[in-house]
């Protein structure tokens, strides 16, 4: 479900969260305001929570390709790729080596 994200190279990540994560620099980056009025009780307007949600979609991007990372591409493997691997060799193993002899 999440393959478009192993996919997504670590670049556009780094570059996301330095621009749109970060942005506007001054006087403090949005998202580092934003959590601050999250952690006080304040942010309660929909603007305020789509800047939030905006500004800090990179970061919960990278957490979540880390994770996906930490538990390692085996996930993927075991779905699909290593029954479909196994159901064409042993058919067509033996259907080939019996028309190849003859």
């Amino acid at each position: 479900m999440l393959r478009w994200l192993d996919n997504m190279p670590w670049s556009y990540l780094i570059i996301a969260m330095l621009t749109l994560g970060l942005a506007p620099f001054a006087p403090e980056p949005h998202v580092w305001e934003k959590l601050q009025m999250l952690m006080q009780g304040e942010l309660s307007r929909p603007l305020d929570i789509f800047d939030l949600c905006l500004h800090g979609s990179p970061f919960v991007l990278s957490i979540l390709k880390l994770l996906r990372n930490g538990r390692g591409s085996s996930d993927d493997v075991p779905s699909g790729s290593e029954n479909s691997d196994f159901g064409s060799g042993d058919s067509g193993g033996g259907d080939s080596g019996g028309g190849g002899s003859d």
